[in-house]
C-alpha cells in the first residue's frame, strides 16, 4: 500500500511539474527551455497513470493533497483550514475506493 501511495505522489508531481514549467515560461517570462522538460513530465505522468479504472479515481485524492502541498511549498500560499479539510475528504474518498471489499 505504501508503494502505491509513493507511486501516486510521484504521478502527481509529474503532472504538476508538467503544467508548472510551461506556465513559468508563458506567464513569468522564464527560459524557453522549460516547456520541453514539462512535456517530458506530462509524458511520464501519462505513463505512470496508464492503469485505468479505480486506480485513476483513487489517484485524484492524492493529487489534491500534493497540489495543496505544492501551493504552500512552491507558491508560498498557506492552505486554509478549509483546504486541509477538503484534502482530508479527498483522501477519505480515496481510501473508500481503494479499501472497499471486492467480489472475487
Amino acid at each position: 500500500m505504501l508503494k502505491t501511495l509513493a507511486l501516486f505522489v510521484l504521478t502527481a508531481l509529474a503532472e504538476i511539474l508538467g503544467c508548472h514549467l510551461p506556465w513559468l515560461w508563458l506567464r513569468e517570462g522564464r527560459s524557453a527551455w522549460l516547456p520541453p522538460p514539462g512535456a517530458l513530465c506530462l509524458a511520464l505522468f501519462a505513463w505512470l497513470l496508464s492503469a485505468a479504472g479505480r486506480v485513476y479515481a483513487a489517484y485524484g485524492g492524492v493529487y489534491i493533497c500534493v497540489a495543496l502541498l505544492w501551493l504552500w511549498l512552491v507558491d508560498g500560499i498557506r492552505p486554509t483550514v478549509w483546504d486541509l479539510f477538503g484534502g482530508g475528504v479527498a483522501l477519505a474518498g480515496m481510501a473508500i475506493i481503494v479499501l472497499a471489499p471486492r467480489s472475487p
